[in-house]
C-alpha cells in the first residue's frame, strides 16, 4: 500500500500540467453549456416568482358579460383575484394636444386595493382618488406625457369610438348629444408611471394580448391589438360617470388570477394544461360562449410569449452546441490519460510485479481523472452561474426583467458534467485494463517507435521537391503519428466550428432577421468560450507531443539547432495540424449552423456574410498562437542530458 500511495503522489506531481489541463478544459465546457442552460431555468423561474408577486391574470375575458357571473367568479376565485374593468383605444387630448391612447379602466385601482395585475411604480407617486391616473412606461420612453401631465376625458367621444372599434357600421348618433354634456366630461391629472407586469418587453408592443388582426376604421387611426400605442393610460372605474343609474362606459375586461396556479411554473406545459381548464369553468360561471366573449390566456401574451420564445431560443442553442463541447472534452480527456499511461508503463509493470491488480493499478489513473474532472467540474458550477447571470442581465436590454431568482438551477449542470466526467473514467479504465492486460515483461520494455516510411506527399515529386528539409522532416513527423494528427485534426475542427457557429449567430443579429441584444451576446460567448476551448485542445495536444519528445528534443538541441529553431519544429505542427483541422471544420461549420438556424428559426447558411469564414480561421490561428509562446519556455528548458540518457 504504501508503494502505492508513493506511487499515486508521484504521478500527481509529474502530470501537475496535465491535471490542469483537464481541470480547465471541463470548466470551459461545463461551465459554457450549464451556463446556457441555467440562464433558461433562471429566466423562467424569475417570471414565474415575479408574476406570483404581482398577482398577474392568468386568464382576461374581453366581451359583454353580466355582474352576477363576475360576483361567482370571486366566490370562487377569491375577491383579490378577480377584477373587472373597461378598455378602449381613444383619441383623446393631452395638455391640449391630441393622441391616440389606450385607456385602461379598473376596479382595483388605489394603492393597497389594486390586487391583480400590480404594476411597478417607476417613478411619481399612487394616485389617492379618482381624478389621478398612471401612465404605463412602454418602449423604455413615455411619449408626450409628463407627470403632472392635465387629460381631459369626453366619455361621449370615447363612448363612440369604442362603439366603432367593436363595429366599424355602429350607430354612434346616439352617443353624440352626450359629447356636449359636462356630466361626460372629466379632467385627471398624472401622478406617477408605471410597468406593467403584462408588458415587459422593450419593443413597443402595446399593453394587451397579441391574440388577432382587427380591421379598425380611420375614425380611430388604424390602431389595434398589434399596432404599437404611444401611451397606454390606467384610471379608475370610479372616474366613469353614472347617467340614468348606469355607468356610461360598460365593462368589457374581466382579469382573474387563478389561486391554484402556485403549484405550477408558468412555463411548463402542466400550467398550460390547468388553464385551459379553468376556461371552460369561466364560460359555464359566465353563463357565456366563445362567439359571445373572448378568453385570452397568457400564451396570446405578446411580451410573455417573446420572452419565452427567446429562452427556449437560448436553451436550443445550448442543446445544439452541447454535442460538439462534450465531445472535444471527452476526446481530450481520453486522450490526455490514454498517453499519460503510456508513459508510465514501466510503473505499471513493477506494481504488477508486486502483485497489485489491474483494477487497482488502473483505479489511480481513474482517480486521477475523477479528481481533476471534479475540481473542474465544481469550478464550471460558478462560472455557469456568473454566464447565466450575465445572459439574464443581457436580456434586460429586451425585456423589463424582475430581479433574478434564488432558486438552484441543477438539472442542466448535473447532465452536462456527469456525462463528461462518465465519459472520461470510462475511457481511462478502458485503457488502463488493455495497457495492464499486457505481460510485466512486456511493459518493460518501452513502446518502440513508430517505423519510418513513405507519407503520401512524397509520392507526390513537385510537392515534395519544393520543400526544404526542415519541413520535410515536419510533415514526416506530421504524418508519422497518424492517430495523433487525426485526434488533433478533429478537435481543431469542431473547435472552428463552433467559432463559425458563434459569428453565424453573430451575423443574423447584425445584418439578418434578429434585433436581440440578447442573442448578440450569447454569440460573444459562443465566440469566446469556443476560443478558450479550441486553445485548451491545442495546448493540452501539444503539451503531451512535447513531454512524449523530451529526448528527440533534446537530441536537436546537442546537434546545435538554436533555441527559436527546436521551438519551430513543434510550431510548424502546430500550425500544420490546426491548419487542416480549420477547413475540416468549415463542412462541420455548416452542419452547426443549420442546425442552429433551424432552431432560432431565422437565417440560412448562403445569407451568412462571406467575411465571416475568413475571420473564422483567423480566431482559431490567433488562439494557437497564444499557445505556442505559452509553449515556448517549456521547449526551450529542455536539458540536453536528457539526451545522453539510456532509456531505462
Amino acid at each position: 500500500m504504501k508503494t502505492y500511495l508513493k506511487t499515486l503522489t508521484r504521478m500527481f506531481k509529474k502530470h501537475i500540467t496535465r491535471f490542469i489541463s483537464i481541470i480547465f478544459i471541463v470548466i470551459v465546457a461545463v461551465g459554457f453549456i450549464s451556463g446556457i442552460g441555467t440562464s433558461t431555468d433562471k429566466i423562467k423561474y424569475s417570471m414565474t416568482d415575479y408574476y406570483k408577486a404581482q398577482n398577474v391574470s392568468d386568464l382576461t375575458v374581453r366581451g359583454e358579460f353580466n355582474a352576477d357571473g363576475v360576483e361567482e367568479l370571486k366566490e370562487l376565485y377569491g375577491e383579490a383575484n378577480v377584477s373587472v374593468g373597461a378598455q378602449v383605444d381613444a383619441k383623446i387630448e393631452i395638455e391640449g394636444e391630441e393622441q391616440t391612447v389606450r385607456l385602461c379602466f379598473l376596479e382595483d385601482y388605489f394603492g393597497e386595493d389594486w390586487t391583480v395585475n400590480k404594476p411597478d411604480l417607476i417613478e411619481g407617486e399612487a394616485p389617492s382618488n379618482e381624478l389621478e391616473i398612471l401612465c404605463e412606461k412602454s418602449d423604455n420612453k413615455i411619449r408626450g406625457i409628463s407627470i403632472g401631465a392635465h387629460i381631459s376625458l369626453s366619455f361621449g367621444n370615447i363612448l363612440k369610438q369604442l362603439a366603432l372599434y367593436n363595429d366599424p357600421n355602429a350607430d354612434v348618433s346616439k352617443f353624440e348629444f352626450l359629447e356636449t354634456l359636462e356630466l361626460s366630461k372629466k379632467e385627471v391629472t398624472v401622478t406617477g408611471t408605471v410597468l406593467s407586469p403584462l408588458t415587459f418587453a422593450n419593443d413597443g408592443e402595446p399593453s394587451d394580448y397579441n391574440d388577432k388582426d382587427v380591421e379598425v376604421p380611420d375614425t380611430i387611426d388604424a390602431v389595434n391589438a398589434l399596432d404599437t400605442l404611444d401611451n397606454v393610460l390606467y384610471l379608475s372605474t370610479s372616474v366613469i360617470p353614472e347617467l340614468y343609474g348606469n355607468k356610461l362606459l360598460p365593462f368589457n375586461a374581466l382579469y382573474v388570477a387563478l389561486p391554484d396556479r402556485s403549484v405550477f411554473n408558468a412555463f411548463d406545459k402542466g400550467y398550460e394544461d390547468y388553464v385551459n381548464a379553468q376556461q371552460q369553468i369561466i364560460y359555464s360561471t359566465l353563463n357565456t360562449t366563445e362567439d359571445e366573449v373572448e378568453i385570452l390566456s397568457l400564451y396570446k401574451n405578446y411580451s410573455f410569449v417573446s420572452l419565452n420564445s427567446y429562452a427556449d431560443k437560448v436553451m436550443g442553442i445550448g442543446l445544439v452546441l452541447m454535442v460538439a463541447f462534450v465531445f472535444v472534452t471527452a476526446l481530450v480527456a481520453q486522450s490526455t490519460m490514454t498517453r499519460l499511461m503510456e508513459e508510465e508503463r514501466a510503473q505499471i509493470a513493477c506494481l504488477r510485479t508486486l502483485g497489485y491488480s489491474s483494477f487497482k493499478i488502473v483505479f489511480k489513473y481513474v482517480l486521477f481523472a475523477m479528481i481533476a474532472a471534479g475540481v473542474g467540474g465544481a469550478a464550471s458550477y460558478f462560472v455557469g452561474l456568473g454566464l447565466a447571470h450575465l445572459i439574464y442581465y443581457v436580456f434586460n436590454y429586451s425585456f423589463a426583467m424582475p430581479p433574478v431568482s434564488s432558486a438552484v438551477a441543477l438539472p442542466f449542470y448535473l447532465i452536462v458534467f456527469f456525462v463528461i466526467v462518465a465519459i472520461t473514467l470510462l475511457a481511462t479504465l478502458i485503457a488502463g485494463l488493455k495497457l495492464t492486460s499486457e505481460t510485466p515483461a512486456n511493459l518493460l520494455r518501452p513502446k518502440p517507435p513508430k517505423v519510418g516510411k513513405k507519407v503520401f506527399l512524397e509520392r507526390i515529386p513537385f510537392i515534395w521537391n519544393a520543400l526544404s528539409f526542415k519541413y520535410k522532416s515536419t510533415m514526416r513527423n506530421v504524418l508519422r503519428y497518424l492517430g495523433r494528427f487525426i485526434m488533433t485534426v478533429v478537435a481543431v475542427a469542431v473547435s472552428t466550428a463552433l467559432v463559425m457557429a458563434g459569428l453565424a449567430l453573430l451575423d443574423v443579429c447584425l445584418f439578418g432577421g434578429i434585433n436581440s441584444p440578447s442573442v448578440m451576446a450569447i454569440a460573444v460567448v459562443v465566440i469566446i468560450f469556443a476560443g478558450l476551448l479550441t486553445a485548451a485542445v491545442i495546448y493540452t495536444l501539444t503539451n503531451i507531443n512535447v513531454s512524449e519528445r523530451n529526448r528527440e528534443l533534446a537530441t536537436l538541441k546537442v546537434l546545435g539547432y538554436q533555441e527559436k529553431e527546436v521551438a519551430g519544429y513543434i510550431y510548424r505542427e502546430v500550425y500544420i495540424d490546426t491548419a487542416v483541422g480549420i477547413v475540416f471544420g468549415y463542412p462541420l461549420s455548416t452542419l452547426i449552423m443549420m442546425l442552429l438556424f433551424n432552431i432560432i428559426a431565422v437565417g440560412s447558411i448562403g445569407g451568412v456574410s462571406w467575411f465571416w469564414w475568413l475571420i473564422a480561421p483567423a480566431i482559431v490561428l490567433f488562439f494557437a498562437f497564444i499557445v505556442t509562446l505559452m509553449l515556448k519556455p517549456k521547449i526551450v528548458k529542455i536539458d540536453m542530458n536528457e539526451s545522453l540518457k539510456a532509456i531505462e
